[in-house]
């Protein structure tokens, strides 16, 4: 039961969250794509594009712990949603943008979006996976890092190349690779389960069973903190 329950929430949660962290980094580094074309941009200078680079980590400085509180208090299902959401509608205006201020503006906006992901899955991550099982799931869900550059770098170059409607393809690559984090956004809110106990996927006894090894893990620990560990 015990093994049957572990294969079946990494099958259902893993690669999702994979999925989610691909397209966020892919968000988050497309500049550099982009710049390719926006060097053209009379605007766009390379301390345009520093400046605009650096200000991206001031806004995730700012909501990344914050964001991790809010997981474990709120919702973190919710709150990955409620990021996607937000970074997509973000990485999209990018895509419109015509001055140094506005590039600044939403690259600031997109850090501060985005800052409460990482976190956010690591919260989720504790409420389906006992601490012996985390660092095999961290992996995983880093490995989406690699993944994405693999994965952006065609993808970005082939965007590069279009001219619909008359925008270049600096912009399309903005448009188009933002778009899927708003679609899923809210998918997360359907897909996604906060706890083993509301999870209608799980089979009663593999609920049952996660729940009560969370439960035993936090006890635990609150045991250690009791004796001051």
């Amino acid at each position: 039961m015990a093994e049957g329950a572990r294969r079946r929430i990494t099958r259902r949660v893993m690669p999702y969250l994979f999925t989610l962290y691909v397209i966020a980094f892919l968000d988050r580094v497309n500049v550099g794509y982009a710049r390719l074309q926006m060097d053209r941009e009379p605007w766009f200078t390379d301390q345009v594009f520093g400046l605009g680079s650096g200000i991206f980590f001031i806004g995730y400085f700012l909501l990344e712990i914050p964001g991790g509180v809010i997981a474990e208090k709120w919702s973190a299902r919710r709150w990955i949603a409620r990021i996607m959401i937000s970074w997509g509608v973000v990485a999209v205006l990018m895509g419109f943008i015509s001055s140094a201020s506005q590039f600044y503006v939403l690259r600031f906006l997109l850090g501060l979006a985005e800052a409460g992901f990482y976190p956010g899955v690591v919260v989720y991550l504790t409420h389906w996976f006992r601490s012996e099982d985390r660092a095999k799931t961290m992996a995983m869900f880093l490995a989406a890092i690699p993944t994405s550059n693999i994965i952006g770098a065609p993808i970005s170059g082939l965007l590069l190349g279009v001219n619909w409607f008359g925008l270049a393809g600096w912009r399309w690559l903005f448009i188009i690779e933002g778009a899927p984090a708003i679609i899923l956004g809210f998918v997360t809110l359907f897909y996604l389960t906060d706890w083993p106990s509301q999870a209608k996927w799980l089979p009663p006894e593999g609920r049952e069973w996660i729940s009560a090894e969370l439960e035993r893990e936090k006890q635990a620990k609150q045991k250690l903190h009791s004796y001051g560990i």
